[in-house]
């Protein structure tokens, strides 16, 4: 049984969520301590987090960070700030997605089944993904080049394992949204490009020199000879 940790300080919609999640099989903690989120979080291992934007104490994009630090559990941010930069804000701070209220809640269950899916059995067939000097560990979300190596998150590594297997070819970014959220019909686009866009500046952190191109209008692909 999956379990979901929810931080919403919104009791009325904290509940709501909590019962649906509930009714559909997850187990589910619902945080009333927001000083000691971290300390929940670790309690419980949950395999997905729901988390808010505006929280007492400290907001969402700390908590993002502190649970980032210590697990790679997909984080999925509820929030009615869904503007870009609070995409780019929660994107930089490691979480996997951002969906704006008012939402429908089949589009969050939705999403949850994906970021789930994605998470916990894609990929999981094929633990190394080699390309030259460049491998990735699909299983451990971790990309090295020679001696460097550095952490993705599991949407970067998702994507990055996307184009090694395509290399030679343009992925279309319907498709790489198709593979990683299922329904790319709950996706604002931004959400991909700033996804790419981090998996690119950490790749630099390796000491890999730029090696995802993009073709404009359609997708992405790895240069040949990188």
């Amino acid at each position: 049984m999956y379990k979901i940790f929810i931080v919403e300080d919104d009791p009325v919609f904290g509940e709501a969520l909590e019962r649906q999640l509930s009714h559909r099989g997850y187990q589910v903690w619902l945080v009333q301590d927001f000083q000691n989120i971290l300390a929940q979080f670790e309690a419980y291992q949950p395999h997905l987090v729901l988390l808010d934007v505006s929280l007492p104490f400290f907001d969402g994009f700390y908590w993002c960070g502190e649970i980032r630090r210590v697990s790679q559990a997909p984080i999925l941010f509820l929030t009615g700030a869904g503007d870009e930069i609070n995409l780019v804000l929660a994107v930089n701070e490691g979480a996997d997605d951002l969906i704006p209220k008012p939402f429908r809640m089949e589009a969050v269950l939705a999403k949850i089944q994906a970021m789930l899916r994605r998470a916990y059995s894609f990929g999981a067939h094929k633990e190394l993904v080699r390309y030259g000097d460049i491998s990735l560990n699909t299983g451990r979300g971790i990309v090295c080049c020679g001696q460097a190596e550095v952490q993705l998150t599991k949407n970067e590594s998702l994507i990055l394992q996307l184009l090694l297997e395509s290399r030679g070819e343009i992925v279309p970014r319907e498709s790489i949204m198709k593979s990683l959220w299922e329904d790319e019909s709950f996706i604002d686009e931004n959400t991909l490009t700033v996804n790419v866009a981090r998996l690119r500046k950490k790749l630099k952190q390796t000491g890999i020199r730029p090696f995802i191109g993009t073709q404009k209008g359609i997708g992405y692909f790895v240069r040949a000879g990188a």
